[in-house]
């Protein structure tokens, strides 16, 4: 890699990270990641852009953390039923396919393809297409 690879990588990686540490999620942040360094330095900032995101987004989680509070208040007021749930919850338990309903989350949070859902009184976000609880918000 020449010296001006590097540096064009160096500073895609520099711009890069405020802009998706607000990213949600890994795939998010990577997305993100990999769109703001190929406009900062076409496909080797792509590349980087996107790791460094990924690894932004993954920290941040999906909903970061000052939206959570925000986001656990907008559930509360929606009222959901809380589907009693008899095993232990934690992230990645696949839930049941009947009995609980799932919800989209509002725009303004920045998560696509997951729904929300309340578990034990426990807010969650659940892939739809498997169940799985990818987050526990509080």
């Amino acid at each position: 890699m020449n010296t001006k690879h590097l540096m064009a990588t160096v500073v895609v990686a520099a711009l890069a990270f405020p802009v998706v540490a607000n990213a949600q999620g890994v795939v998010g942040g990577a997305e993100s990641g990999a769109r703001q360094g190929d406009r900062a330095a076409g496909p080797v900032g792509a590349v980087v852009g996107g790791v460094v995101g990924g690894v932004a987004g993954g920290v941040a989680g999906l909903i970061n953390g000052d939206q959570r509070p925000r986001f656990r208040e907008y559930v509360v007021t929606q009222r959901r039923p809380s589907y009693v749930y008899r095993e232990e919850l934690r992230d990645g338990v696949v839930l049941p396919s009947e009995g609980i309903e799932y919800y989209d989350v509002p725009p303004e949070y920045g998560v696509r393809d997951y729904r929300y859902t309340v578990v034990n009184d426990h807010v969650v976000l659940v892939d739809p297409r498997t169940r799985r609880v990818v987050e526990i918000i509080d």
